[in-house]
């Protein structure tokens, strides 16, 4: 299993980025599906997720700046980030959960670092 991000890099405050995440998930579409956030020395974050079902959640901070979407037919869950924060500087994560059964997967991060 593997989860491949993309999409991070380094914009101004106000700007925007669109992160993906492939997954190589068989069955893709019965795993809940998150983006998460750590900065160093803080503790990982989620910051929004989406379920099998499409329903979504959000960090309280991100509300109406993030939106999470997914393509069950590309196995690919998306953040559009608009309106960054240079508090929205961190290393960003996908993970893949079905909580039922007890299985979580993680993919590797992508840095996104808005400056001031």
């Amino acid at each position: 299993v593997q989860l491949q991000a993309s999409g991070g890099g380094l914009v101004q405050a106000g700007g925007s980025l669109r992160l993906s995440c492939i997954a190589t998930l068989s069955r893709f579409t019965v795993y809940n599906m998150g983006w998460y956030r750590q900065d160093p020395g803080k503790e990982r974050e989620l910051v929004a997720s989406i379920t099998r079902l499409g329903s979504t959640d959000y960090l309280d901070s991100v509300k109406g700046r993030f939106t999470i979407s997914r393509d069950n037919r590309k196995n690919t869950v998306y953040l559009q980030m608009n309106s960054l924060r240079p508090e929205d500087t961190a290393v960003y994560y996908c993970n893949a959960k079905r909580p039922v059964e007890g299985i979580v997967y993680w993919g590797q991060g992508t840095q996104v670092t808005v400056s001031s």
